[in-house]
């Protein structure tokens, strides 16, 4: 069973799509999935799906949603004529998808990113732009874009689109480790444009800019996040910040060295 959660919802068993049309249905199997291997308690499922306002037939509604699921997988489970109950499994006081947590994108996509800045960390800007990237392919569009999402699966959404970004400034530190500055440019225009308060993201609009000759306007670039951040939150830009700035204005040789580690395939 594949499942994918960075996106629209989608779930195949082979070639068949076994996700519900009805929403509440949905939402249940985005959060058995993103717990996948876990029980997810009953509680929390009626949290998800209703608040703090459940109705009275909420364990019953619940019951009719699981066997909705059931009832879906049955028809991918066909061909092999396994239980659905195999997959999604009742335990007390809550349920269970039974699939290894590798076969949903939200798992892979964090394995990929915990490698990545694994090798930035090292000093490997190579394996750390080739990881971090493939991390990021794996996203198709806003975490469950699809889904009428509860509490539950909001906050869950909030963290992965957080990770994300994360995963995108890493995998520019590692690009600009190896000299992409240029090709960088219009990416970074963009990102701090949609992200005017986000530091690093301007660090690295700010350093791309410097290298490629464009001092004046890297300058520029700080003198807009300055006043961005002095009059939206009343405070000043970044120690690390401010350094670079006042490094850019000192023009200092530092700026143009580029961290590249060696590439042993062809040592």
């Amino acid at each position: 069973m594949e499942i994918g959660i960075l996106g629209p919802l989608t779930a195949r068993l082979g070639r068949t799509s076994v996700v519900p049309s009805a929403g509440k249905p949905r939402q249940v199997l985005a959060l058995l999935a993103l717990r996948s291997g876990t029980k997810v308690p009953v509680e929390t499922l009626f949290h998800e799906l209703w608040s703090y306002d459940p109705p009275r037939s909420a364990a019953t509604t619940l019951q009719t949603y699981i066997l909705q699921l059931r009832r879906m997988l049955a028809k991918g489970l066909a061909p092999d004529g396994a239980c659905p109950k195999s997959l999604l499994r009742t335990q007390y006081n809550g349920y269970l998808l039974d699939i290894p947590m590798e076969q949903t994108d939200a798992t892979r996509f964090d394995r990929l990113r915990e490698a990545g800045q694994s090798a930035l960390r090292a000093g490997d800007c190579a394996t750390a732009a080739i990881q971090l990237r493939a991390a990021l392919d794996l996203w198709r569009g806003p975490a469950m874009a699809d889904l009428q999402l509860g509490e539950i699966l909001s906050i869950e959404a909030i963290q992965l689109e957080e990770n994300r970004l994360s995963t995108v400034d890493d995998r520019i530190s590692a690009d600009l480790g190896l000299g992409r500055h240029a090709s960088l440019i219009g990416e970074l225009a963009s990102l701090t444009a949609r992200y005017p308060m986000h530091q690093n993201l301007h660090a690295h609009y700010m350093l791309a800019l410097y290298r490629c000759g464009r001092a004046s306007n890297a300058l520029d670039v700080y003198r807009r996040l300055h006043g961005t951040l002095v009059e939206s939150i009343g405070l000043e830009p970044s120690p690390k910040l401010q350094r670079l700035h006042h490094a850019m204005l000192n023009a200092d040789p530092q700026l143009d060295v580029v961290e590249r580690k060696p590439d042993l395939a062809r040592a």
